[in-house]
């Protein structure tokens, strides 16, 4: 009986399968294809500050500086040679040191970034630069100011910012200009405050300065009271340092403790909220420089400066806006290139003329920024008194000039429209109160002319009843 159903049951599959084989089965529609996702490349930007001693408030500044910039470029999306570019910032700490400098450059270029951000000081950033030109990886410094730094002849080294020779020498004009005879130089060894003072030099005495001292002291001291102890004796008119804050803030305070009337200038290390913090009250009255123009003088500056304190809850130090210079001139350059391969978007660097929030930026054949101006600033009520801008490119002047004008013109126009609306105001009140007399006149004549029927109309009825 199971043998005779099973036959019958396979006749009837085959039956079927038979019938299966005569139709024929219509083809599905393809599914639509997914699109092609762009591939992503990231590209790993070296970073390099002081971020531990004295000078960590600076690196720290340096640092946000460049974040801003690179989150900016990421929210903003970038395409080069067909990819979705992604920005990675990796942040080294130099400590402000030469040799610690070298080593975190050589671990940067064994991370084969595509381009390297600073270093800070050019004391660090001078020794790196060797280790960056060997390995094809474009630099930038938004504050390495001593012009051995593009001197070298390295085709991968730029600044952002004016060197050396041309804030030494709008320095020592300047001293001049403020009738100043005699000029004592200190300097804390270092490659920048060195560099600076020596140009401030050469400077003051083409310039007919004499220079009655030079001292020198380091980048780690604290006690400065020896060397200007040695300074008073020469009744030098003004004391030049040339080194950071962190120096300069505690020997301002102890010129004053010791009862040193000179004057004191310093350039951009020194041009600091930090140093009037540790200077106190001596700071008061003390000048100092600093490369380019002043920020709210700039076109794009006041809106960097509110950008920077609302990310980071914390005040411009000092070379944040170069660094955020520094960022974007490398991806336009890599933009222009089409590349992210350093060997093929370097030469884009050197050609660069791009619109940046401290200065129109183009480079000389050395790397150095073309026309750098130095603007001279006085410590005045705990901040920083702008008095004027010596040197810079026409355009940047041209710029900064028109943008003044027209923060006048609305200024005035703010004014005559105040002046207006008073006038206004002041006519308005006086109609209310025309209108407000006139009414109450008129409520004393209608109660009169009430009165005067009233009356009639008694006269009326008394006259009436007689009859």
């Amino acid at each position: 009986m199971h043998a005779k159903l099973s036959v019958v049951a396979l006749s009837i599959v085959a039956a079927f399968a038979l019938g299966a084989c005569g139709q024929k089965e219509e083809p599905k529609p393809a599914a639509p294809a997914a699109p092609a996702s762009k591939p992503e490349v990231v590209v790993k930007l070296g970073h390099v500050a002081p971020m531990t001693g004295p000078q960590a408030h600076l690196g720290k500044d340096n640092e946000n500086g460049a974040r801003l910039a690179v989150d900016e470029l990421n929210a903003k999306g970038m395409e080069i040679g067909g990819a979705k570019v992604k920005f990675e910032l990796l942040a080294e700490d130099d400590a402000a040191d030469p040799k610690q400098g070298a080593i975190v450059a050589q671990k940067l270029v064994d991370a084969k970034v595509n381009g390297v951000i600073g270093h800070l000081n050019s004391g660090t950033t001078i020794p790196a630069s060797k280790l960056y030109s060997d390995a094809g990886i474009p630099q930038i410094s938004g504050s390495a100011t001593n012009p051995k730094y593009t001197q070298q002849g390295f085709k991968t080294a730029f600044r952002v910012m004016a060197n050396d020779v041309q804030q030494g020498k709008i320095l020592g004009e300047f001293a001049v200009k403020q009738g100043i005879k005699t000029v004592a130089i200190v300097d804390d060894r270092t490659a920048y405050g060195q560099g600076l003072a020596d140009e401030f030099k050469k400077a003051a005495e083409v310039s007919g300065l004499k220079v009655v001292a030079t001292e020198y002291t380091t980048d780690k001291a604290t006690d400065f009271k020896a060397i200007l102890t040695k300074i008073k004796s020469t009744k030098a008119e003004l004391v030049f340092y040339g080194g950071m804050d962190a120096q300069g803030g505690p020997m301002v305070k102890q010129m004053k403790e010791l009862g040193i009337k000179a004057k004191f200038l310093g350039g951009d290390g020194v041009c600091t909220p930090e140093f009037m913090k540790l200077g106190g009250e001596a700071s008061e009255g003390q000048f100092c420089s600093l490369p380019g123009m002043p920020l709210e003088k700039l076109a794009k500056g006041p809106e960097f400066k509110d950008k920077f304190t609302k990310k980071f809850n914390a005040e411009i130090q000092l070379y944040a806006p170069y660094v955020y210079d520094a960022v974007m001139v490398m991806a336009d350059s890599m933009k222009r290139a089409d590349s992210v391969d350093p060997a093929k978007f370097l030469p884009s660097v050197g050609q660069t003329k791009y619109d940046g929030v401290t200065a129109l930026i183009e480079f000389d054949a050395q790397g150095d920024l073309k026309g750098g101006a130095i603007s001279i600033y006085q410590y005045k009520g705990g901040k920083l008194d702008y008095v004027e801008t010596l040197g810079g490119s026409p355009a940047d002047t041209a710029k900064a000039d028109v943008k003044e004008a027209v923060v006048e013109v609305k200024d005035a126009a703010k004014a005559v429209a105040g002046v207006a609306t008073a006038v206004g105001k002041e006519v308005a009140a006086e109609a209310k109160e025309m209108a407000k007399s006139a009414a109450d006149a008129g409520k004393e004549v209608t109660k009169a002319a009430a009165e005067k029927v009233k009356d009639a109309a008694e006269a009326t009825k008394a006259a009436a009843e007689k009859k």
